[in-house]
């Protein structure tokens, strides 16, 4: 940011002293902000737009950047010394690590800071430090095409062998249509992993919170998967094939089960799709189904700013959460909120996404807060995609959790 070249410039606007802010004396902040659907730059245009009416001792600009390129575009700014003041992305726990972070409380104000949930808060707390502070969450589930499954005279599978089952029975249906959606792409391949390792008893970590990415538990959930590839029963390219193209495919009835965010009615109808679908819980193969809650953040790179300078990123943060914006912004895209007048206003405006505020709220996390998470989901991801190339699961994992735990 630049820091504005007259001090209590904001002090004298209020008294009327000062009616316009040059160029050169507004405080430039930048931000990164993650691409959720089909409506988020337009969302943001109008944002930025209004924001700079509403205040105009600050230049704010946003750039909106695609999940599958917005950790290299982070990365490669950071590397270069040109961090964006404000990000917007899941992961936060490797930027603490290379002390980038500003504590949350430092930028956000007691007022905006108290809206949030205190268990979305937790997610993002070390050493009793919160770094980074809730943008939204969504929790997955189970979607079905209602008629493919009833042509094809299978019941919505709740087993792994269930599942294997229903798949060869929509197959020998109508071989056109993929009967399961898999994404493994640098998209969602870790959600990928916690869908699978997650319901077979396994996961990230342990129960001692320590990373176990090679249990047997894990090697046989992605052994599972992909078995269900190369039986033909997915999608045909999940190593390229995002979230984005699987409800397409479903959206357009090409593909009969995914799992999908609490979002995805709202991305089918803003794609202009009909579908009878439904909601289930995802398959188990441990008697135990879970369901994954993903939350993704806000947090400010410690960029040396003036007192004017992070008062302006605390401005930002307070029109942001501003309860009648945010829940707009919420609603967009069909997500969760992670404020409670904003779960009160996505319950009364929809009474359906109620029961998914209370599904996210019992949903497993990824472990963001661990320094190690952005290494392991790349990772995760890497042993996905060479899998589906032919390379033995149980070796990629155990190179992947001997990388990660030395």
């Amino acid at each position: 940011m630049k820091k504005m070249a007259v001090l209590g410039l904001a002090a004298l606007m209020a008294c009327g002293m000062v009616t316009s802010v040059s160029a050169e004396e507004a405080v430039n902040l930048d931000v990164i902000a993650a691409q959720y659907g089909q409506n988020t730059a337009d969302w943001w245009a109008n944002f930025v737009e209004e924001f700079n009416a509403d205040n105009p001792g600050i230049n704010l600009n946003v750039e909106v950047v695609s999940w599958n390129d917005i950790y290299t575009v982070v990365n490669t700014r950071i590397a270069n010394g040109q961090a964006p003041d404000i990000l917007n992305i899941d992961v936060f726990a490797d930027y603490q690590a290379d002390d980038l972070l500003l504590p949350a409380q430092d930028y956000v104000s007691e007022e905006t800071y108290a809206k949030m949930y205190e268990s979305f808060l937790e997610q993002s707390e070390i050493d009793g430090t919160v770094w980074a502070i809730p943008d939204l969450a969504s929790a997955r589930a189970l979607y079905y095409n209602v008629d493919i499954l009833e042509a094809a005279g299978v019941e919505v599978p709740t087993t792994w062998d269930e599942l294997t089952a229903a798949c060869e029975a929509i197959k020998a249906y109508d071989d056109s249509i993929y009967p399961w959606g898999i994404d493994m792409t640098t998209d969602e391949g870790q959600a990928a992993f916690a869908y699978y390792t997650w319901n077979n008893g396994g996961g990230f970590v342990d129960e001692n919170g320590d990373w176990a990415l090679n249990s047997p538990e894990n090697v046989e959930a992605i052994e599972y998967a992909i078995g269900l590839v190369n039986s033909g029963y997915t999608n045909s390219d999940p190593a390229n094939d995002t979230r984005y193209d699987l409800q397409d495919m479903f959206g357009a009835g090409q593909i009969a089960m995914v799992i999908a965010p609490n979002s995805l009615p709202t991305y089918v109808a803003d794609g202009g799709y009909e579908v009878n679908y439904a909601v289930a819980s995802i398959p188990s193969n441990n008697g135990v189904s879970v369901s994954a809650g993903v939350m993704d953040r806000f947090m400010c790179f410690d960029n040396g700013y003036s007192d004017e300078e992070l008062a302006a990123v605390t401005t930002f943060f307070d029109y942001f959460y501003d309860d009648a914006r945010y829940s707009d912004w919420v609603l967009m895209e069909g997500f969760l909120p992670a404020t409670k007048a904003g779960g009160e206003a996505v319950a009364a405006a929809d009474e359906s996404m109620a029961a998914w505020v209370d599904i996210v709220g019992s949903s497993k996390f990824y472990p963001t807060a661990k320094a190690e998470w952005a290494d392991v989901k790349q990772g995760v991801i890497d042993a996905e995609q060479q899998a589906l190339l032919g390379e033995d699961v149980q070796t990629l994992l155990d190179d992947l959790q001997a990388e990660i735990a030395g």
